[in-house]
């Protein structure tokens, strides 16, 4: 485990290298904060109770989806591209042979990578979302504990979920298709453009139940609260049985995947 430890601090190593373009993103994060914390404003002042949450609630939500967007990967990024480009070269047979577990390499990377994210990207735009707009922050240690451990069980799901879309390279040589479905997907069925809640009917009931929740969803009403005693453990157990599910997943498809492969130029 040593060894995972040590790709994961190289991730998070790895990405803080990039100070313009976490500077960039605050900035961007900050931008689209704004944007929608006063469209939900515009809601929330029609319907001050939609989806059961108030104002402030409405626009905490908004702030723990711009610092959870990149944390959790929702618009894909992290590992993706590069597997893909390793897939597509045939590189991938070099991981193969090292001496460490190919998924669990690469969760490990995505780990630190989201790490860094939270902290680089993710606690800026927050700090100036609820000093401009009345938020709601916990006052239990507690919660904040959870919140943590929400999060980073959404970031396995998330890991897990992209994955899996990156072994379809095995077959199709060129992700790009997948994963874009898989990146619309993602935000849609996230709650990152509107509280799940919202959805109407049989729709609400099904994304509610899908692993995308876990990805902002669940961490956020466990950050405002609405998560508590058993029902917080209930939340924890269902990231948890997702995260473990599309692991496994994961690895039943890569164990599939390089019985026979097809490369692409090789």
């Amino acid at each position: 485990m040593r060894l995972y430890g040590a790709v994961a601090v190289s991730g998070f190593r790895r990405h803080a290298t990039y100070r313009v373009a976490t500077a960039a993103g605050v900035f961007t994060n900050t931008v689209f904060g704004f944007i929608m914390a006063y469209t939900y404003i515009a809601l929330w002042d029609e319907r001050p109770r939609l989806g059961g949450y108030d104002l402030p609630e409405a626009l905490t939500f908004v702030w723990l989806g711009q610092a959870l967007l990149m944390t959790s990967a929702m618009m894909g990024g992290g590992f993706t591209d590069e597997l893909v480009e390793r897939i597509r070269t045939g590189d991938v047979a070099i991981d193969l042979y090292r001496p460490a577990d190919l998924q669990l390499w690469w969760l490990a990377a995505d780990l630190g990578r989201a790490a860094f994210h939270l902290v680089g990207r993710g606690i800026v735009p927050m700090l100036i979302g609820s000093l401009v707009f009345e938020v709601v922050l916990p006052a239990d240690p507690l919660v904040w504990a959870a919140f943590l451990l929400s999060v980073a069980l959404g970031v396995v799901v998330s890991f897990a979920i992209r994955y899996l879309v990156v072994l379809t390279a095995f077959w199709l040589l060129d992700g790009s298709g997948v994963t874009q479905v898989a990146h619309l997907t993602s935000i849609f069925f996230s709650g990152m453009l509107l509280p799940l809640p919202l959805f109407p009917g049989w729709l609400g009931e099904l994304a509610r139940v899908l692993p995308w929740s876990a990805l902002l969803q669940v961490p956020a009403d466990v950050f405002l609260g609405k998560r508590a005693g058993w029902d917080l453990a209930a939340a924890l157990v269902f990231q948890t049985a997702w995260a473990v599910a599309l692991l496994g997943a994961g690895r039943a498809l890569q164990s599939v995947a390089t019985r026979k492969v097809v490369v692409q130029g090789g």
